[in-house]
């Protein structure tokens, strides 16, 4: 008897483990049916609450994609990412490919869809006032962002358009660190501030300042953060471009459909260590402006007004305007919002 347990012991050991094998062989076969792409983004940020929403709830999984994300901190580093085929995809300004197009490379990058389209800083007052005015900036100093930057761009682009011009009736600081421009702030220097998120809603929590004025909503749409690739990817990879926009366009949708607090519990996981009422507050301040843009689709006319803001900073960067047929590619973004449709 024990002699007939033993065996039947072993041979239910046996089918169990054939078992547990052919399972993990199953998940191995679901696991390789996905496509890695490698995706470059220009820094982490709620801003692009729409891409990790996406990513937290699984369309790209559900479009056969295994997102392989690293971080460039900076656009022209995410740039070189993608021309050194270090990345399939880049996530950065648009501005890059411009530059990068009037350059002449046979093998030029291509932006085929957006996911932000305005300015994303706030400008920040050291006093509440209501009744803010971006003329009553004329002679103080105002704490910008990097010469050359396209968030500098357009807080001189508003700047302009309001009668002010930086050195002549106003300053604009333009020597401090982004990352150290909030500390900067706080201690003392500059009248206001251009920040982003989630610096702003920082400075108004501890009272340090008050958040008077949006450079995004001033400037006007813009196809402020876009995805782009190579012409060679996108020619050899169109299916896999449809899919990574289709993703995209469906976290657009989830976002616009749900509410902030909603919104932050599922992108809270990229931004560990911040408190989950700062991320509501932030993507609240984001929903204000408009920040996120309801599709990929990138519009001439806005991007047209992000050159004007290129040229009006400076007309030696952007000698020549390219072709927007040359530089954007709308197919895969205009087949996502004809196919999926939202709920």
């Amino acid at each position: 008897m024990k002699k007939k347990n033993s065996i039947l012991l072993s041979l239910l050991t046996v089918i169990l483990l054939i078992s547990t094998t052919l399972i993990g062989c199953s998940n191995t076969k679901t696991d390789t049916t996905l496509k890695k792409v490698r995706l470059n983004e220009v820094t982490r940020s709620v801003f692009y609450a729409p891409m990790y929403a996406a990513i937290s709830n699984g369309y790209f999984k559900e479009e056969g994609i295994q997102l392989d994300i690293s971080t460039g901190e900076g656009a022209d580093k995410t740039m070189q990412q993608v021309l050194s085929k270090n990345a399939d995809i880049g996530f950065c300004g648009p501005e890059q490919t411009i530059y990068i197009y009037n350059q002449k490379r046979d093998d030029y990058p291509v932006l085929f869809a957006q996911l932000t389209q305005r300015d994303g800083s706030f400008l920040i007052s050291r006093t509440n006032d209501k009744n803010f005015n971006w003329e009553s900036l004329e002679g103080k100093n105002v704490l910008g962002g990097r010469p050359g930057g396209v968030p500098e761009m357009a807080l001189e682009y508003v700047l302009r358009n309001h009668g002010l011009v930086p050195g002549k009736n106003l300053n604009v600081i333009t020597n401090v660190a982004f990352s150290a421009a909030p500390g900067a702030f706080k201690g003392g220097t500059g009248d206001y501030a251009a920040l982003f998120e989630p610096s702003a809603s920082a400075l108004v929590k501890d009272k340090s300042g008050y958040i008077v004025a949006s450079v995004g909503a001033s400037a006007g749409p813009i196809p402020y953060t876009c995805f782009f690739t190579t012409k060679s990817y996108m020619d050899n990879n169109k299916d896999t471009i449809q899919k990574f926009t289709n993703a995209i366009y469906k976290g657009q949708i989830w976002v616009s459909q749900h509410s902030d607090a909603e919104v932050a519990k599922a992108i809270k996981s990229y931004f560990p260590g911040t408190d989950e009422a700062v991320l509501q507050n932030v993507i609240k301040n984001y929903r204000a402006i408009n920040a996120y843009a309801p599709n990929p689709i990138i519009k001439e006319e806005n991007m047209s007004r992000l050159m004007d803001i290129i040229q009006s900073y400076n007309s030696q960067l952007l000698k020549q305007r390219p072709p927007f047929s040359k530089i954007v590619n709308n197919e895969f973004s205009n087949n996502a919002v004809n196919t999926i449709k939202p709920k």
